[in-house]
């Protein structure tokens, strides 16, 4: 019998949410939010940004966020409540701060499902023109608010009917490509896709790892349903750590396979991948036409639907701890008295994803705008993240386990200072203004007397 998890009522707070999920509920979900076939997406882009070595950008990735995901592990224990980085942040360090850290993951939070929606509208479109992009995004956005609405036991259900697909897609892809590739249709060398001495340097790595981070989005995700768990903090945590182990397996596996039978290299290196739709034509190239169908249908339900599907339960969450905390208006708070989620969060996840999808589909630079800008927000929110295992297990409890309280956060936030250091330009500057315009709220918030405060932990 796993240990009964702490409440919230010992932090101040009302059990509102229904505990129902388990360490497997727990997991599923965090690799259907990372979604295991997301490189087919950007695989392109990840590819002309890496020099080709796009397994290393994956394995730079993967290992930036596992010691994210310690980091996330060890708050979870301390702090088992919906939240994430905002209520992990606010309790480890200070309210103000927890505004800051919530304010910058928001960005991620928000931007995500309304980018999710994009990339599928685009690619159904491809498929049945006759229904526009910003019309694929209604159908989307529709499909899952309703599933959400109906409760976390429904969505749940229906991420564990969509992992089972994703991962039969990918399989297949794996062993059509393993076999084009005994077939001599490799086009480098094998080890190329993970150090290639022609086109490696630092800032082009992580750069690129910049980008790839985006595969691994959703993992943290699962921290969010703290409050709808049964199992043990400790189980909570180490969950998130499982799901980004899993998802780290088979992005590398994937990419590192679609990497060599990439055709056109040069080409996709000298001038990206602008339509998207590298990793089809390489499928195309190891099996065929149907291969490529099968995977660019597989995209954008997974995005559209399956990972849309739980980014908006994230944010919901989120914005319902925000505003549990008065940072946030107080009619996102309210949970629905059946279904027992945050109702009105939902929805206004729903409405602000469907008109930015919709406005995002109007432009040209659409996808990697609100791409790089969700990264940014992500990277930032993680930084303070790392700072808070600092503050509170060192500084405040003392703790003399000097490995996971200051060595792993140290280490997770430095790469991740390099990773923002490397990221779009452009995404630095919108990124700052958003956090320029958080400040400015923020001291709002003072001078009107309503200064960030958290209920005090009830000993």
């Amino acid at each position: 019998m796993p240990t009964p998890p702490t409440t919230v009522e010992q932090f101040g707070y009302r059990q509102e949410l229904q505990r129902s999920l388990g360490f497997a509920d727990l997991m599923i979900y965090g690799l259907i939010f990372m979604v295991p076939i997301a490189p087919f997406g950007i695989f392109g882009s990840v590819f002309a940004a890496s020099g080709g070595m796009v397994a290393l950008a994956y394995v730079v990735g993967m290992v930036a966020m596992a010691f994210t995901a310690l980091s996330y592990a060890q708050m979870a224990r301390a702090f088992p409540m919906a939240g994430s980085v905002y209520t992990y942040a606010g309790r480890g360090i200070g309210a103000p701060v927890g505004f800051i850290a919530g304010w910058a993951i928001l960005l991620d939070y928000l931007l995500v499902p309304g980018l999710l929606y994009l990339v599928a509208g685009v690619a159904m479109n491809s498929f049945v023109p006759v229904i526009p992009v910003w019309g694929w995004v209604v159908v989307f956005v529709a499909l899952n608010t309703v599933v959400n609405y109906l409760g976390i036991q429904m969505t749940v259900r229906i991420t564990r009917i969509m992992l089972v697909a994703e991962l039969i897609v990918l399989a297949i892809f794996l062993v059509v490509g393993v076999v084009a590739l005994a077939q001599g249709k490799a086009q480098t060398g094998a080890l190329t896709p993970l150090f290639d001495s022609s086109t490696f340097t630092l800032p082009l790595v992580f750069g690129a790892a910049s980008v790839a981070v985006l595969s691994f989005l959703g993992f943290d995700g699962i921290s969010t349903l703290a409050e709808e768990s049964r199992e043990d903090a400790r189980r909570l945590g180490r969950s998130m750590v499982a799901a980004l182990a899993l998802a780290a397996v088979l992005f590398v596996a994937q990419t590192w396979v679609a990497a060599l039978l990439t055709p056109n290299r040069a080409t996709l290196l000298e001038k990206g991948d602008p339509a998207g739709s590298a990793f089809y034509d390489t499928a195309a190239f190891a099996g065929g036409p149907w291969l490529a169908t099968l995977t660019a249908v597989a995209t954008a339900i997974a995005w559209g639907f399956a990972n849309s599907l739980v980014a908006q339960a994230a944010t919901s969450r989120l914005l319902f701890a925000m505003a549990r905390d008065r940072q946030l208006p107080a009619f996102l708070s309210r949970v629905h008295p059946r279904h027992k989620v945050p109702v009105n969060a939902t929805l206004a996840v729903a409405a602000l994803s469907l008109a930015l999808g919709v406005y995002m589909s109007t432009r040209e630079d659409g996808i990697p705008l609100m791409s790089s800008l969700v990264n940014f927000g992500a990277m930032t929110a993680f930084l303070l993240l790392h700072v808070a295992v600092v503050v509170h297990y060192l500084l405040r409890q003392r703790s003399s386990n000097l490995i996971a309280h200051l060595l792993v956060p140290l280490l997770g936030f430095a790469i991740l200072v390099f990773v923002v250091v490397n990221a779009n330009v452009a995404a630095q500057r919108l990124g700052f203004a958003w956090l320029g315009l958080g400040l400015v709220v923020l001291a709002v918030t003072y001078l009107v007397g309503r200064r960030p405060r958290l209920p005090k932990e009830v000993v």
